[in-house]
Formats: C-alpha cells, sequence, structure tokens
C-alpha cells in the first residue's frame, strides 16, 4: 500500500550545504555494479553454538563470506529489480546515507531499478505501508541524521502469521530483495526471514546492514557499526563541556551515564575523547565479580582522595547498561526476566506496580529477593518495567547514575564520621542518550553509510540472501576500503530471551585484553587525580581532513595504531 509523502524536510543551512556533500565510494564499488564481481570464500559456521544454529537455520547457514573484486558483470542490469528498505530498532546517524546510497546503486546498475521504503520499521511490511524513494524524494535527505524519511519501529517478525504476511507483501509487491538496516536483533530477524523465505520457495534476497550507535555490532569484518563515530563526538562534546565547567566551578561532582544497553564502549570512547576522573567499565566489573556496594566503595575512596588534595569536583563516565554487569544484578535481573515472561498473564490483570513487585518478590530466590528489596523504591520499580519486544530490560529507563550518587551519599557520610572522608560531596547526574542518535553523521560516517547501502545493492543484484552488507579496513583512506558481505548466521550464538533459548547474533563486548582498554588502564590512575580533561568541541565539517575525516580512538586501537 503505497503512502503519500512529503518530497521536502526543512533544512537549517548547514543541511543545505551537507545535502551537497558527496561521499566518497571504495575504489571497487566506483565503476558501479556492473563492474564488480562476488568472489566466494570458504564456507563459514556461527561463532558458537554450531549444532543449534545450523537446526534453526538449515537453508542460509555455512554460506561462504563474499568479497568483492573487478570484473564484467553486465548480467545484473538486463532485468530491472525492485527492493525494499526497512529501518529498524533505535535511529543511528546515518541511516540516510544508507538508503541514499542503496538508491544510487541501484540506479547506477538500471535507471528501471526501484526502491521502496517500508514506513515505521518492520511493521511497515507486515501492514505493507510502503512509499517509493526516488531521486527527487532522497535529495533533501542525503548527509542528514535521523530516520525521518521512513521512520523506525521496533516491530520483531517472529510469529508464523506476522512472517506469512511479510512473505505475501514482498510477493505482492514484486520485490526482489529486501534490505534491513538494523542492530544486532533486528540483523537476526532479518536472518529469520531469510530463512523463511528460503523454506518456502520464494526467491527473495535478505540483506543486513549494521547500525548501532552502542558499537556491539562487530567483528573482523564488521568492524564498526554506523552511527558509533557521529554519536560518540556528540556524547564526547558534552562531556567535554561539563568537563569545562567542572574545571571553572570546582565544586561539583558529575555522574554522567553514557547509552549502551549491552556493552561499554561508547563509554570507553567518550573516555579517550575526554579523560573523565573515573570510567565505570561494565565488562571489567563483571570479570571481577564486584557487587554494587564495591563499585561504590571504589568511587567513594577516589572522592576522599581527591577531597584531601581540595579538589571537591570531578566526572564520572556510567555506562548504561552497568547495572546487567554487575554479577548480583545481572542474576537479579535475569530471574526478572524469567518471572515476568512466565507470569505474564496475572501481571497484566494487577493495577499498580507495587502489586506487581509484591507479587514479583513471591517468585525470586529469597537471595535475590532480599536484594530487590535494598534496591531504593525507584530503582526496584524500574527494574519491573516492561521488557522491550526482544526480551530485554529496557536499561535506559533505569537512573544508575542516581542509584550510585544515592548509595554514594550514605557511604561517604558513613566515612565523615570515622574520619577517613572531611570533604563536600555535591552531585549532579546527566544521561546522555537520544541526544546523541539523530545527529548529522560525521564525514567519516557520511562515507561509510553510503558505502553500506551502495554494497548491500551490489550483494541484493546478485542474489546473495542471508549476508550482512560488510566494508572493512576502516582506517585507510575511504578509496581504499574492502567490500563483501558476510553471512548473518556466522555471527549467530544461543542465548535466553523472554525464558526461551533463542539464537541470536552474539554482541561485541569490550575486550578487556583488547588494545582499548588497556589504553585505560594505561591512563585512568592518572585521570583520576590530575585535572588533564580534553575539550573536543562539537563536530567539524568543513576544515583540514585530519579534523572533518577523523574516525574513533577505539577504531585506531583495535587496528594496532597509536594514540596520545
Amino acid at each position: 500500500m503505497s503512502t503519500k509523502r512529503a518530497a521536502k524536510c526543512n533544512c537549517s543551512q548547514l543541511q543545505q550545504h551537507r545535502c551537497k556533500f558527496q561521499p566518497v565510494l571504495p575504489n571497487i564499488l566506483k565503476k558501479g555494479p556492473a563492474c564488480v564481481k562476488a568472489k566466494a570464500g570458504k564456507a563459514t559456521k556461527s561463532v558458537a553454538d554450531q549444532a543449534a544454529v545450523k537446526r534453526i537455520f538449515p537453508n542460509t547457514y555455512g554460506l561462504p563470506e563474499i568479497t568483492f573484486v573487478k570484473g564484467a558483470n553486465s548480467a545484473i542490469t538486463k532485468k530491472a529489480v525492485r527492493v525494499g528498505v526497512v529501518l529498524s530498532g533505535g535511529q543511528a546517524p546515518g541511516g540516510h546515507n544508507v538508503i541514499g546510497g542503496l538508491l544510487d546503486g541501484l540506479k547506477k546498475a538500471n535507471p528501471k531499478n526501484k526502491l521502496f521504503g517500508f514506513l515505521g520499521g518492520p511493521s511497515g511490511i507486515v501492514d505493507n505501508k510502503w512509499v517509493e524513494i526516488t531521486p527527487a524524494l532522497m535529495k533533501d535527505y542525503r548527509n542528514t541524521g535521523g530516520f525521518d524519511l521512513i521512520q523506525s519501529g521496533r516491530t520483531k517478525i517472529e510469529t508464523d502469521e506476522q512472517l506469512k504476511s511479510a512473505k505475501d507483501n514482498l510477493i505482492a509487491n514484486k520485490m526482489d530483495a529486501l534490505v534491513v538496516v538494523g542492530g544486532d536483533d533486528s540483523n537476526t530477524n532479518a536472518c529469520v526471514i531469510a530463512e523463511y523465505l528460503k523454506q518456502q520457495g520464494v526467491d527473495i534476497s535478505v540483506i543486513g546492514v549494521p547500525k548501532t550507535i552502542d558499537g556491539d555490532l562487530k567483528n573482523k569484518q564488521i568492524e564498526t557499526s554506523f552511527g558509533f563515530d557521529t554519536a560518540t563526538k556528540i556524547y564526547a562534546e558534552l562531556v567535554g563541556n561539563i568537563c569545562r565547567d567542572v574545571n571553572s566551578a570546582r565544586k561539583y561532582w558529575h555522574f554522567i551515564r553514557l547509552m549502551g544497553r549491552s556493552a561499554s564502549h561508547i563509554t570507553l570512547e567518550v573516555a579517550f575523547k575526554t579523560h573523565p576522573n573515573a570510567v565505570l567499565i561494565g565488562e571489567e566489573v563483571l570479570a571481577k565479580k564486584m557487587t554494587l556496594g564495591q563499585v561504590v566503595d571504589n568511587l567513594a575512596q577516589l572522592i576522599a582522595k581527591r577531597a584531601k588534595a581540595g579538589k571537591n569536583f570531578g566526572v564520572v563516565l556510567v555506562p548504561e547498561g552497568l547495572i546487567e554487569f554487575i554479577p548480583e544484578m545481572k542474576e537479579l535481573i535475569s530471574a526478572l526476566n524469567d518471572s515476568l515472561a512466565d507470569n505474564e498473564a496475572e501481571l497484566s490483570k494487577m493495577a499498580s506496580v507495587a502489586e506487581k513487585k509484591a507479587f514479583i518478590l513471591s517468585k525470586l530466590p529469597a537471595k535475590l529477593s532480599d536484594l530487590m528489596k535494598s534496591l531504593p523504591d525507584g530503582i526496584a520499580s524500574q527494574l519491573m518495567l516492561d521488557r522491550d519486544p526482544h526480551g530485554n530490560v529496557q536499561v535506559s529507563l533505569i537512573e544508575t547514575e542516581k542509584l550510585l550518587v544515592e548509595m554514594l551519599r550514605t557511604k561517604l557520610a558513613e566515612m565523615k564520621k570515622t574520619g577517613k572522608y572531611n570533604g563536600k560531596f555535591s552531585a549532579i547526574t546527566h544521561f546522555f542518550g537520544y541526544e546523541g542518535r539523530c545527529g548529522v553523521p560525521s564525514t567519516f560516517d557520511a562515507n561509510y553509510t553510503y558505502a553500506l547501502g551502495y554494497n548491500a545493492a551490489v550483494l541484493a543484484l546478485n542474489k546473495c540472501s542471508g549476508y550482512l552488507s560488510s566494508v572493512r579496513k576502516l582506517t585507510k583512506k575511504t578509496q581504499d576500503w574492502e567490500c563483501g558481505g558476510i553471512p548473518l548466521t556466522m555471527m549467530m550464538n544461543i542465548e535466553r530471551r523472554k525464558g526461551k533459548e533463542k539464537p541470536v547474533i552474539k554482541k561485541a563486548l569490550v575486550e578487556l585484553k583488547g588494545e582499548p582498554f588497556k589504553h585505560l588502564a594505561k591512563n585512568r590512575t592518572i585521570w583520576a587525580g590530575a585535572d588533564v580533561y580534553v575539550f573536543p568541541g562539537p563536530i567539524q565539517f568543513f576544515g583540514p581532513a585530519e579534523i572533518t575525516d577523523m574516525t574513533t580512538y577505539t577504531l585506531l586501537l583495535e587496528q594496532g595504531k597509536k594514540i596520545k
């Protein structure tokens, strides 16, 4: 069902100039899809649980990795094709450029090729709501932030009815391919759809594009997910501004929670850019099996030490998902997930949070029930909130930074009584999340997303189904980036979701033996005591290449580069 949409967005002067920016394509794609051939590598296997993943995806498991090489491929230009695209999950800077690259790649192969955007996320496929994306419609959205061209959504296509509706609508609209732009959960869903279509004997390719500002969808072939570069630069500007304020006023402790549900990549990258006094890394807390009390004790010691030096101020970075990394809290959340899923019908009949909380407490083991009771009422209630469509706790709604401040006030008051602390503790809390999701994409993200979309078009034209668009060697110049596709099943493992074992793309966590964390470990003592804050300022779109084209410190460190 076609839906009419305005062909023009409201543009600021900056956006008008950014719309004119022409992203640089990797050399392998510059001459167009007809000059690219798909070179198949060895058969692949999933990162874990191979037998289980193969059983669930018998038609798409074991596909070879694909690398694009130069070569005549005129066959893909002879038949006009119709491709659908959907934006799934949370917004990330550069989504519009993925669509722009996809459109340009298709039109370069054959001007009669058509691109259709499903509206409102995956539900648009099920409900058959779409708009044709023409060059005229695309014109004002190039190099802009947001997903407002076709919007996004978190619907998961998983039931028999949803899968059948999706299949029927794709067939009815004569689609040759579907491109799913999303994170690990969304691309897991893309793999489910690809497998279902193969099983049904339907010749429609499904291709994924790696999107998430969290940075946890990556591996050797997917070096970073798009939006991470822009979002961390936006957050770093905000944190840097606070660091400068701290260094000016010298009277507040700022606790800043940063986006990152399941991994601490954003917090780590922003730390590299700003040099705060304390950086909590969830993966480290988990590895050391730290309790919530121990996390608070460590912060209290830092605050006391700085107070002794006359510094009753500082900046602490807290990853959004910290609470899930604390082993005792992780166990509690897992038990809550199962209890909420198992008792969904009964809980739906209860009117108040207090009633639901009392009911769930009766279902928990005594140890976890006691832990739940020990938490401030606000945090305990937040842990009870409805899960997202993928069964995850909505950690963005859990105010961990406020929990830490509340516990620190109690701890520091105790320390003051024993003479271990003589400072003044005034705290201000912040959560930077949505501020980073729809920013104007950095030059790196503008180039990267355009290449990912164009690359996805080449995968679609070559009928590669069950693949994720892969653009790599990202620390090189853009023209030297390598392109191809990685099988979605290659990244799969089995995890417990909504009380059941489910296949999902394995999240990439901060590696404690990796170079980025080692860099933090080497510098954190200096940052804790000395005030060596860095103030990165806003993203630069015009000026020297070393300023406009810079990428993340994380990516540089992971690829063996040195940073200061």
